[in-house]
């Protein structure tokens, strides 16, 4: 029999080890676990911030770092007894015995202890929690692009579990979805459920994909008949939304694997794109003769948008890291110029909260490539989504955007037509 905790608890060492990510773990799971393995993990990492201070009030003597299981354990725990419905004696028995099983009976007398604390004072320590999500350096992370509210007000919003999104091609599923409809079309479920038991699954009419990170072909306007290269193109929401518009697409990916998602989804979606191409981008860029209307950069990055579906971001990413994505989207945009039509439209957008990896990196390449142009994409948004267009012409959405709606992912979208020749 399979022990839920067990594996929870391997999750949680291995993440914080730096050695996973949650989604790639969780998706081993059968499925009738990875429900509840899903939400022990996540609202572990939603709480972390503010059980770690529980915890140091509690232990004595500071726990090594090393000695990740004792601390998984004792974080799962205090998950369970704080949060969960889960009877105290089932928590603390099932923690002790797999820290035994792991470690030793010290360690196992050691959580022992510490968890009885925490179901004792349950009450008072639920009176002390304030909602804290976000982790120092995170915090100081966002502060570069963000006045205090808006850290604030992102935190808030990114406690709260997303919903799921649906993009659709036909009416019919739309209606069959149940829902409600999103400004510019998305479907917004209200219950949830395994992906291929919602209506007209097979049918192919309807694919995943978070409302923020569909505007972005939205803001494209009319694609039928344009020749579109899109780089870093998988798991391939945005490769359907230009095939169903009618483009013909030249789709890329460095990743093997992921491709093999793109295709399998795109099989489903009854769709078939020009040329699906495994390499990296920059290389691509460099070796290849041909011209494009439109190229559309889902650039790599921080990927510190999508913090509520993956709140382990919140305690794993730093500056390096926003530093070394801005490095490879820079390498990308170097490049992107070479297979750009004349008047052609590069589509830059990112899954990131940061500016370095928006707003600043496109202002930077604006200003050092005099043959573009901004497109202000202001008039590609209804009235009631006016806040998540920039003065500059920018789309930034932040996870309070939506807040009457449950939220969204934070993205960035910039639109840019080729106006001019190069110069080398």
């Amino acid at each position: 029999m399979v022990d839920l905790r067990e594996n929870a608890l391997n999750i949680l060492s291995e993440v914080l080890d730096g050695k996973n990510l949650v989604a790639k773990m969780i998706a081993n799971d059968e499925d009738e676990d990875r429900a509840f393995v899903s939400m022990l993990v996540l609202t572990a990492f939603r709480k972390l911030v503010f059980i770690r201070k529980i915890l140091k009030s509690l232990v004595v003597k500071k726990l090594s770092k090393q000695d990740l299981t004792t601390q998984a354990a004792l974080v799962l725990g205090a998950v369970e007894l704080l949060y969960m419905q889960t009877p105290n004696y089932a928590v603390i028995n099932s923690y002790v015995n797999l820290v035994k099983k792991k470690k030793d009976k010290f360690a196992g007398g050691f959580v022992n202890a510490i968890l009885r604390r925490i179901a004792q004072q349950k009450n008072v320590f639920l009176g002390k929690d304030t909602g804290e999500f976000f982790s120092q350096n995170f915090k100081t992370l966002l502060r570069k692009s963000y006045s205090a509210k808006e850290v604030h007000d992102i935190e808030k919003m990114s406690m709260l579990q997303p919903s799921l999104d649906i993009t659709c091609i036909s009416e019919e599923s739309a209606k069959k979805l149940g829902g409600y409809k999103l400004p510019l079309g998305t479907v917004r479920l209200t219950v949830k459920g395994k992906i291929n038991l919602l209506p007209d699954y097979n049918k192919g009419t309807w694919w995943v994909q978070d409302f923020s990170s569909s505007l972005a072909i939205k803001m494209l306007g009319e694609v039928k008949g344009k020749k579109v290269l899109e780089l870093c193109a998988a798991p391939g929401g945005k490769t359907a939304q230009l095939l169903a518009g009618g483009a013909e697409v030249c789709c890329l990916d460095i990743s093997e694997d992921r491709l093999k998602v793109l295709r399998e989804n795109l099989v489903r979606l009854k769709m078939k794109p020009k040329e699906v191409i495994c390499k990296e981008g920059v290389s691509f860029l460099e070796g290849t003769q041909d011209k494009y209307d439109i190229v559309v950069l889902d650039a790599p990055c921080s990927a510190t948008g999508t913090i509520r579906r993956h709140p382990e971001i919140v305690h794993l990413k730093s500056e390096d890291d926003v530093v070394r994505q801005s490095a490879l989207q820079k390498s990308f945009l170097d490049k992107v110029s070479s297979v750009l039509k004349k008047k052609g439209i590069l589509l830059y957008c990112t899954c990131s909260l940061c500016k370095e990896e928006g707003e600043w990196q496109i202002q930077d390449f604006l200003e050092k490539n005099r043959q573009y142009e901004l497109v202000n994409l202001e008039n590609m948004v209804p009235e009631e989504l006016a806040q998540i267009v920039t003065k500059e012409g920018f789309i930034r959405v932040l996870p309070q955007h939506l807040n009457k709606f449950g939220g969204a992912d934070g993205f960035f979208i910039a639109c840019l037509r080729k106006v001019g020749e190069d110069v080398f």
